[in-house]
């Protein structure tokens, strides 16, 4: 037990700035800065999405790796997450002042991963009220927020820099007044913002446009990549997908990687994978077997295509196992 203790403790400290999407990891990218590829793709009548490049965070690509949505009605518009840097979030602004003179009401963010979260002073400073889950609350405050800002400005700089601020919410999810589910009137229009987690992380947070069927699904699910699992409960993350499964979307816009208008495939494809890592790593964890003598037997054939199964596999199975050592009887 002790043994066991010792390893999830080393892997709970090697995640704790991997976490967020693995941006730190790239964090000694040296490539000169250049302009990213931001472009609204439409994805139906009034909503768009931006997608960020399938790669690690880096000065090259202004920690351009998460997806960000736009929802654009008759009394203004809903953001869906802020992306990883305030010049993203200015890109972001600029192609929605292209769209529509009205003003950004409101910005959602699906969970406090940096690579979503870094441009949301940009936001607020342009009126918008921001919306987050309960769950963000501990994490804004705590050290480990704070370190990863400054891990970020050291390696992300300069568009993450000494200007870059933790944003707290204006709206919570998870409290007295929206316990699980919060509408919100833009204009004529109706936008549902539901808690889905803890899954991928405490405060996951679906956006639902029921008059298009759309849904933003933020990093619940990781299209065409292999997700990045870290100290999630990946049995309710099961769960959430499940639940995501029983409202058949009609598109789905993941938080990374391009929109499905496969939803229910692509939902599946998260949901195994992550079905696949607890049965693999549960039946090692519950034989005593060793976790590297299980990883090198282990069939990953299904998945190894998958763009970044290389930097993530390995520890997406790793905390598995710790997962389900400790989940074990």
């Amino acid at each position: 037990m002790m043994q066991s203790m010792c390893r999830w403790l080393r892997a709970r400290a090697a995640t704790t700035l991997a976490a967020m999407g693995l941006a730190v990891a790239a964090g000694a990218a040296t490539a000169a800065p250049a302009e990213p590829a931001l472009v609204l793709q439409a994805v139906a009548p009034g909503t768009y999405f931006v997608q960020g490049e399938t790669a690690l965070g880096s000065v090259a690509n202004r920690n351009f790796i998460s997806n960000a949505g736009v929802v654009v009605a008759d009394g203004g518009v809903l953001v869906v997450d802020a992306l990883g840097s305030p010049a993203l979030a200015e890109a972001l602004l600029a192609q929605i002042r292209r769209l529509t003179p009205l003003p950004v009401r409101y910005v959602v963010v699906t969970h406090c991963h940096a690579d979503h979260i870094y441009g949301l002073q940009v936001f607020r400073a342009a009126g918008a009220r921001i919306v987050g889950h309960v769950g963000c609350r501990e994490y804004l405050a705590s050290d480990t927020a704070r370190q990863r800002l400054v891990a970020s400005r050291e390696t992300l700089a300069p568009w993450v820099d000494e200007r870059t601020e933790l944003v707290s919410p204006d709206l919570w999810v998870g409290d007295a007044a929206s316990p699980a589910e919060l509408r919100l009137a833009i204009g004529r229009s109706e936008v549902i913002v539901r808690h889905a987690g803890p899954a991928h992380t405490p405060e996951d947070l679906l956006v639902q446009v029921p008059a298009s069927g759309v849904l933003f699904a933020g990093d619940l699910v990781f299209r065409g990549r292999v997700p990045f699992v870290g100290q999630a409960d990946s049995r309710r993350w099961i769960g959430a997908l499940d639940r995501m499964l029983a409202l058949k979307p009609a598109v789905l816009v993941p938080g990374h990687g391009p929109l499905s208008r496969e939803p229910m495939a692509d939902l599946q494809l998260t949901r195994d994978y992550l079905a696949y890592l607890r049965e693999a790593m549960g039946s090692a964890a519950r034989q005593l077997e060793p976790f590297d003598d299980a990883y090198a037997r282990t069939d990953w054939s299904r998945f190894a295509h998958l763009p970044l199964f290389g930097p993530a596999n390995r520890m997406n199975a790793y905390n598995t196992y710790l997962l389900m050592e400790r989940e074990a009887p």
